[in-house]
């Protein structure tokens, strides 16, 4: 050891250490250096390519537009929104003009703002589990007579901002009907499509093109007949004309205003309401 300068006895040392790894120990580098460096820039460079790859087909995709299908080419659940036995429809794109196919189990339809035209019998057939219907601001101006006769669930149903001229028969366990905002008239309307709906509390006919009021039954809590062409009532429209003791309990709002109809001229017309319709006085 005298005999040898001290920078060449450094310069042994690497020498030795490496004449004392294994050949087992330089595989198990080899194998870091692979996965650690070679394998994941390997990786990269093939999902770069996959990418340009996709993005060649894609902007040569876009060059040829893509049909827009149909609404009666969806499935209803893919155009609305189905949630727990609700199905929200509401001013669907592509424009929706038909009911859509409803699933068995619907209870509760929003199909607002659309342009549905018309209802047909077969629209509502197997769902027999609806109980509310709100068909608001569509362009319905036609309902075959039978496209609610099966829904003895329904409860509530809304027409209202739509194009009816006449209503269609309704569900017997109806609680409140709404068709405001239509073109219905005295002729379209029978005189006795309310009068069988012995659960129906709320009824607004509001800003249509009435010249009679309807016979009511005695469930009514609420009728809206503002802004229509009644001229004239009864004493029978409201009250029962040959009894001065009948009161009618149930009935707490009457809208007669905007109507050309005086009430003063007919003082036994609502005399057995407790609180008095609003409409012309003199």
């Amino acid at each position: 050891m005298e005999n040898f300068p001290a920078h060449m006895y450094l310069r042994s040392q690497p020498s030795r250490q490496h004449s004392l790894l294994s050949p087992a120990t330089m595989m198990q580098i080899r194998i870091l250096i692979f996965t650690s460096v070679l394998l994941p820039w390997i990786l990269c460079s093939a999902a770069k390519d996959e990418y340009m790859e996709a993005r060649k087909v894609r902007r040569n995709t876009n060059m040829i537009p893509t049909p827009i299908p149909k609404t009666d080419e969806l499935p209803t659940c893919l155009m609305c929104v189905c949630l727990s036995g609700s199905v929200y429809c509401e001013d669907v794109s592509p424009d929706m003009s038909a009911v859509p196919t409803l699933p068995k189990e619907t209870a509760y339809l929003y199909a607002r703002f659309n342009k549905i035209k018309k209802i047909r019998n077969n629209d509502f057939a197997e769902t027999e589990t609806l109980r509310r219907i709100d068909l608001t601001g569509n362009l319905i101006s036609e309902i075959e007579d039978g496209a609610f006769s099966k829904l003895s669930n329904l409860e509530e149903l809304t027409l209202a901002e739509n194009r009816l001229t006449k209503l269609p028969m309704l569900p017997n366990k109806l609680v409140s009907f709404n068709a405001n905002f239509n073109k219905l008239k005295t002729q379209g309307v029978k005189s006795t499509a309310f009068k069988k709906l012995t659960k129906l509390a709320y009824l607004y006919l509001g800003n249509n093109e009435l010249t009679a009021v309807p016979q009511l039954p005695e469930s009514l809590q609420v009728v809206h007949l503002h802004n229509n062409k009644i001229s004239k009532i009864t004493d029978e429209t409201f009250c029962k004309g040959n009894t001065s003791h009948y009161i009618r309990t149930n009935m707490g709002e009457v809208r007669l205003d905007g109507n050309p109809v005086k009430l003063s001229q007919y003082p036994n017309s609502f005399i057995c309401l407790e609180y008095l319709p609003i409409g012309w006085y003199y």
